[in-house]
């Protein structure tokens, strides 16, 4: 399976698809680091503890469980996790491995970045989101009541390790909202990988692990890319946000509670993809491919009677909106999408009542 590299002003860095890959972890690991932190949750270290056992052995590594859940993806969540860092014997030389799925990718890598101003941390993500998106390219954060993300830094990981195996433990609906970001990238730069989830559907939502692969590495490939051109999202790597800015809205207004972050990026595409067609950026037959593609990776929860007014007021305080103006990524074609400001907003309202609807 392939390695891509990722290459930034910080630093150059590996991202590993390979089944098994977790038990090279030693081969990443600095010789001269001190204590490692393995950040987790215990679902996830019961079940796959032995995946990280070589590489830790004889290295001195302290376990630090948090319960997870995005609405513990906060500042205290963080605080804790320092303090008990400090208490094990964390310093300048401790190195942080995230080991989980995105909150945990992002909460250790948050934590990483600030602790003694900033350690260094190796992302092992074990949910398909995670491998496909929030594991990959150096975005950490946590959330604040007024929206996701919205704390945070760029701290790029020494490497990358992803292995499609852990997910054959991985919960239906988790595998299915993981679903939802590989639709994103298809949608935003890989008409191939549209193709790819259009015609073998079956295969999966089966787990096939050829087609897992498959969309994993093209994901990678796509981020890795990406990332490389425009590390801090001042261009190019905006485009990664297609679906999240209605996303992100729709998670905040409902507590964190009742999505997962899949599931709402998946409704964000839905919204997006109506407002593109609105505004006439996307002809109907490749509309109504990117709706259907959407509805046969589906269902998810009802949230219809989410109010649009307070929607359309949370996008207001969304980090991509800048001087007040909401940016939008809005599909233009499949495999293309564009960034647009400015837009009415009784057509954004428009759109998203349709989505949920």
């Amino acid at each position: 399976m392939p390695t891509f590299v990722v290459t930034t002003p910080q630093r150059t860095y590996p991202a590993v698809v390979e089944r098994g890959c977790l038990a090279r972890l030693g081969e990443f690991l600095p010789e001269r680091a001190g204590k490692i932190f393995v950040v987790t949750t215990a679902d996830v270290w019961q079940p796959h503890s032995a995946r990280l056992a070589p590489g830790l052995a004889g290295r001195s590594h302290e376990i630090l469980f948090f319960p997870g859940g995005e609405e513990r993806k906060r500042l205290a969540t963080v605080e804790a996790l320092a303090e008990e860092m400090v208490l094990r014997g964390g310093d300048r030389s401790s190195i942080v491995l995230a080991f989980g799925g995105g909150i945990v990718n992002d909460v250790a890598g948050f934590l990483a970045a600030i602790f003694m101003r900033g350690v260094p941390v190796i992302q092992l993500p074990t949910t398909l989101l995670a491998q496909v998106d929030s594991g990959l390219g150096g975005k950490t954060g946590v959330n604040l009541e007024a929206g996701k993300n919205l704390v945070g830094a760029f701290h790029q990981p020494l490497a990358v390790l992803i292995d499609p195996e852990v997910l054959e433990t991985l919960p239906e609906r988790e595998y299915r909202a993981g679903l939802f970001e590989v639709i994103k990238c298809a949608i935003i730069r890989s008409p191939e990988l549209f193709e790819l989830l259009e015609t073998r559907r079956d295969d999966v939502l089966a787990r096939q692990p050829d087609v897992v692969e498959r969309m994993i590495a093209e994901c990678v490939r796509v981020k890795a890319e990406v990332v490389t051109a425009d590390e801090r999202e001042q261009d190019l790597r905006r485009i990664l946000n297609f679906g999240h800015t209605f996303g992100h809205a729709l998670e905040a207004e409902t507590g964190y509670a009742r999505l997962l972050h899949g599931e709402a990026v998946g409704l964000g595409m839905r919204a997006a993809t109506l407002l593109a067609r609105r505004l006439g950026l996307l002809a109907s037959e490749a509309a109504t491919r990117i709706l259907a593609l959407l509805d046969a990776y589906g269902p998810v929860p009802s949230v219809s009677d989410v109010p649009v007014q307070a929607l359309l007021l949370r996008l207001r305080s969304d980090k991509k909106t800048v001087r007040g103006e909401v940016h939008f990524v809005l599909p233009e074609a499949i495999g293309r999408v564009r960034i647009l400001s400015g837009v009415d907003e009784r057509l954004v309202g428009e759109a998203f009542e349709a989505a949920l609807s």
